[in-house]
């Protein structure tokens, strides 16, 4: 099948004219296709170049080879030369030769349009009688042979990334910026389209446009274009449409981390192996992909930049199929070999890599790649994580030559590195290499532990938890440090391990780690019960071991002091010899000193510490317990008299007082005050003590509803409460205030409230008194009588 050609320059005069015209034109091209192509095949000699050039000087013009993407889908391939004057003698001349593909079409025998870059088969002029001879292919252009083009590539190597990276953004996205290639030749922008089709996939390279010379970059449509170094600055202001690559000045520098497959196809192509790009895509899962050519460039031993390296690793890992035994070694030493830019990413890909050949092929192709990952788990502050290399991973030659190299890094490591996951990491190096740090576990230990129970959820990580599985005495002093610190913190150990469920079954006895489990697993429902089952995990006896006695009780109440009850009844369990040994008595005082005043239990616990713990307490202590045993008195109705006098003897010993123990035993006091018969004198001494809070707490219960319910029951007590209330004027300001606000505001209210008969009852107790209270109560009762009654009595 003959290509549909067309041949355009400046004819002579003719029917058709003069000047630039198609003059041969195969058959059937529309004059639509004409016109089109007519924009895309001119031509305009650069800046500098003679007007008038010998037949010498037209060789040294640039050549135009362009494809371009027509409207209908087709494409046109055309060689553009610089002929000289034209016909007349008056202008420049050029001659375009095209050749017009169909959409879909490629050039005969599958060529790549590039290869017909200056093919013998282009013509220089339009063909006698105006009719194209017939074309069956283009002769491919003898510019592109491999060396050839491993020498451009070598030349132009601080470009190669760049432009790849740029190409394959185009192929993959339209809108990409066009690339723009500034060079001194035309013929070295074709060396660059050359090189680009070997990189890209086989219908991207026959769909690759370009043009290697024009004037007028800004109009061109291609997805290459090639300049002089001229026209290049005039693009300046459209670097937003345009990647420009200057080939004939000094780089920029070349970062090797941006696009790893671009960076892999230029040191194939700076490697001088492009039959590489061809294997690669027989294997290759979809377009630029990085991993397997890589792949091949490392088994071809050809240095790749860190993440090139990484990516071939990576692919390599589910392939390593595709080599053999003698080429995986050699891929291995290149993949080991010393490379200062070595990244994270690619130890950690190694180290997966190593993971799937380790106990597949023989140790002697694993070998360097176990000599780095331990290194670099030594060396490299833990970028590599874990090392997967394990002692039968090594030849015993190996590991010898390892251990003298690595281990006092390693020693070094384990005792003065920052915090926890790096220890462990170099502990699993010490086992594979048989580095003793068996004198650095104590001290290890020691900081683990206080880093566990300070932050549980931060510290147990991945590294930590399978480092302590597999270190056995590590785990074993770790315990030991976490039991002592739980007797301290229980709470804290108790958190701990709900966080980490850190194992501890074995022969270690653990009491106190032991309970803190048991805590957390029961719960504190009931809290007594909670405490028998915590201390029976202990596995030992509080009469034993009393510390577990104070583990127990911080993990149960954990800060908040128990009830009185249960101080009692931990009291009873325990004894005192044990509280005692273990310092918990101190939290049983607090239990009768800061109990609630509805709690029964708190005069009952404060006995029983003044026997129990004689030589414990001190002198504030013991008063306060003998004020609560004494309001324990009053409310047995077991106190002897002097009950005023001691409460206040007590209560300045014991200052500071607890405000609770204070209450207490002013309310005891009070009540007993107001019962039906106080012994003579006790409301005398109140009275005339002076102390304020005594007569506040006398006026605040003489207002409770019982005293008040009390006396609309009882006449008898009405004739008490009023002798009481109304006597011992000038006692003192703070009492007569109060007397004066009981009677008005508590008494009054009730008398007035009873019937007749009832405040006659209370007049005959009075009389039966003698004295002058009965007339002084009716006084008191009768209408309008207050006030004089309050002034005769300094009320």
């Amino acid at each position: 099948m003959s290509l549909a050609q067309l041949h355009y320059t400046s004819a002579p005069p003719g029917p058709d004219g003069e000047g630039f015209r198609f003059t041969a034109v195969s058959p059937g091209l529309p004059d639509s296709l004409l016109t089109e192509a007519e924009q895309l095949i001119g031509y305009e000699p650069p800046r500098d170049a003679p007007s008038r050039p010998r037949a010498d000087q037209l060789a040294d013009f640039p050549q135009v080879l362009s494809h371009s993407v027509l409207s209908d889908g087709g494409r046109l391939l055309a060689r553009t030369v610089y002929t000289g004057a034209d016909h007349s003698g008056r202008w420049g001349n050029f001659h375009a030769h095209a050749v017009h593909l169909p959409d879909g079409a490629r050039l005969p025998g599958g060529v790549l349009p590039i290869t017909a870059w200056d093919s013998s088969q282009w013509a220089v002029r339009t063909p006698e009688g105006g009719v194209p001879a017939p074309l069956e292919k283009l002769a491919p252009s003898g510019l592109f042979d491999r060396d050839g083009l491993a020498d451009f590539a070598a030349a132009r190597g601080a470009w190669l990334a760049g432009f790849f990276g740029d190409l394959r953004r185009l192929c993959e996205d339209p809108a990409a910026p066009q690339i723009v290639l500034v060079e001194q030749r035309s013929a070295d922008v074709a060396q660059w389209v050359a090189l680009g089709s070997t990189v890209l996939p086989r219908e991207s390279a026959h769909r690759l446009t370009f043009i290697t010379y024009t004037r007028r970059p800004q109009q061109a449509g291609q997805q290459i274009i090639g300049v002089l170094p001229d026209d290049a600055q005039a693009m300046r202001g459209h670097d937003h449409r345009f990647r420009m690559h200057h080939c004939t000045g000094r780089a920029g520098p070349v970062d090797g981390t941006a696009d790893a497959w671009a960076h892999t196809a230029a040191r194939v192509w700076l490697g001088r192996a492009p039959e590489l790009f061809k294997a690669a895509a027989a294997v290759s899962d979809g377009p630029f992909e990085a991993g397997p050519l890589a792949a091949f460039a490392l088994r071809a031993g050809i240095a790749l930049p860190a993440n090139s390296r990484a990516a071939g690793v990576n692919w390599l890992r589910g392939r390593t199929d595709v080599l053999d035994e003698e080429q995986l070694a050699l891929l291995v030493v290149t993949v080991c070999a010393p490379a200062e830019d070595r990244t994270a990413e690619e130890s950690a890909a190694l180290g997966r890599l190593f993971g799937v050949l380790d106990g597949r092929v023989p140790v002697a192709v694993t070998e360097p790649l176990a000599a780095l990952l331990l290194a670099g788990a030594v060396h490299a502050a833990g970028a590599a994580g874990l090392s997967p290399v394990r002692r039968a991973s090594l030849t015993d030659g190996l590991r010898e030559r390892l251990a003298a190299d690595l281990g006092p890094a390693v020693r070094e490591g384990v005792r003065g590195a920052d915090g926890t996951d790096r220890p462990l990491e170099l502990l699993r190096v010490a086992d594979t290499l048989d580095v003793d740090c068996a004198d650095l576990l104590p001290e290890l230990a020691h900081r683990l532990s206080r880093a566990l129970l300070a932050d549980p959820d931060g510290v147990y990580s991945v590294t930590v938890r399978t480092g302590l599985e597999e270190q056995f005495e590590l785990r074993a002093a770790l315990l030991e440090q976490l039991d002592a610190l739980a007797s301290e913190d229980p709470p804290a150990a108790a958190r701990m391990l709900e966080c980490t469920a850190l194992p501890f079954t074995g022969m270690q006895a653990l009491p106190h780690l032991r309970m803190c489990a048991e805590a957390s697993r029961v719960g504190t429902g009931d809290r007594m019960s909670t405490l028998r089952s915590v201390l029976r995990a202990s596995g030992i006896s509080p009469f034993a071991e009393p510390l577990v006695l104070r583990t127990a009780m911080g993990l149960v109440w954990d800060g908040v002091v128990p009830g009185a009850g249960e101080a009692r009844l931990l009291l009873d369990e325990a004894g005192s010899d044990a509280h005692r040994i273990a310092g918990t008595w101190t939290v049983l005082v607090r239990a009768a000193l800061e109990g609630s005043l509805t709690d029964g239990d708190v005069p009952a616990l404060a006995r029983d510490l003044l026997r129990r713990f004689t030589g414990e307490l001190d002198a504030r202590v013991r008063g306060a317990l003998l004020l609560l045993d004494f309001a324990g008195q009053l409310d047995e109705g077991t106190a002897p008299d002097g009950w005023t006098g001691r409460v206040l003897r007590l209560r300045s010993a014991a200052e500071p007082l607890e405000p609770a123990v204070l209450e207490r035993t002013l309310r005891s006091l009070v009540r007993r005050l107001l019962s039906d018969d106080p012994p003579d004198g006790e409301l005398f001494a109140l009275t005339h003590s002076g102390d304020a809070d005594l007569i506040a707490a006398y006026g605040r219960t003489a207002r409770d509803e019982a005293v008040r319910d009390r006396l609309q029951l009882s006449p008898g007590y009405v004739a008490d409460c009023f002798v009481s209330w109304n006597g011992h004027s000038g006692a003192g300001a703070a009492w007569d205030a109060t007397r004066t606000a009981l009677l008005e505001e508590v008494l009054r209210p009730v008398v007035r409230a009873l019937p007749a008969e009832d405040v006659a009852s209370a007049e005959q107790r009075l009389e039966r008194a003698g004295g002058r209270a009965a007339e002084e109560f009716r006084t008191w009762n009768r209408p309008g009588a207050f006030g004089r009654f309050a002034q005769r009595f300094g009320g």
